[in-house]
């Protein structure tokens, strides 16, 4: 069974959303971000909710009914903590894990740029091999529930492959003609 990571910046929308449907249907998955600090939407454009990674999607959550309940139910922002609360315990940084994967899909291209990077720091010394494909998702509700369609079809694609080396293209070709979102590939090394 291919081992999958899910990446967006903060760990609370795109990622977290690819989780969920990964979840559902049985795949082996973890989920990460990779800002420097987790960003929600605040009561203003210029005043964003900031935390640190690790910090509980819990907390975060009892913060939020304190601060505007009304504010943050209309917004989305409480369902989506719900839903994550329901997977893991807290936002990780995917810069601080040690863990390895055979795939790492992540939703945006400066996140795709940043584990291309991270990797690239560690040198390779396992010589793993891991396919990074960014799927490209707004970072809104409705874009990250339609991008949450495009990973599992891809992870389906990539699980049934019984050779994913030679099979990479082909299945990238395949997601991407029927997909709205631009994808991107890169073959790294642990």
């Amino acid at each position: 069974m291919v081992r999958f990571a899910v990446v967006c910046a903060s760990n609370m929308n795109r990622s977290m959303e690819g989780h969920l449907v990964l979840h559902k249907a049985g795949k082996n998955v973890e989920s990460f971000g990779t800002g420097t600090k987790v960003r929600l939407p605040g009561d203003s454009i210029d005043r964003p909710m900031v935390y640190d990674f690790g910090t509980s999607y819990q907390r975060i959550y009892s913060e939020l009914i304190h601060k505007n309940p009304q504010l943050y139910k209309k917004n989305g922002l409480l369902y989506m903590l719900q839903r994550n609360i329901e997977l893991k315990s807290s936002p990780q940084k995917f810069q601080h894990t040690q863990e390895q994967f055979d795939v790492i899909i992540t939703c945006e291209e400066r996140c795709y740029d940043a584990v291309c990077l991270e990797l690239l720091s560690r040198g390779g010394r396992y010589g793993k091999p891991v396919h990074v494909i960014n799927v490209e998702i707004k970072d809104n509700h409705t874009d990250a529930s339609k991008g949450g369609n495009t990973i599992l079809k891809l992870s389906q694609l990539l699980d049934n492959s019984k050779n994913l080396d030679a099979d990479i293209n082909d299945i990238l070709n395949s997601v991407q003609s029927d997909s709205p979102h631009e994808l991107l590939y890169n073959y790294m090394f642990y």
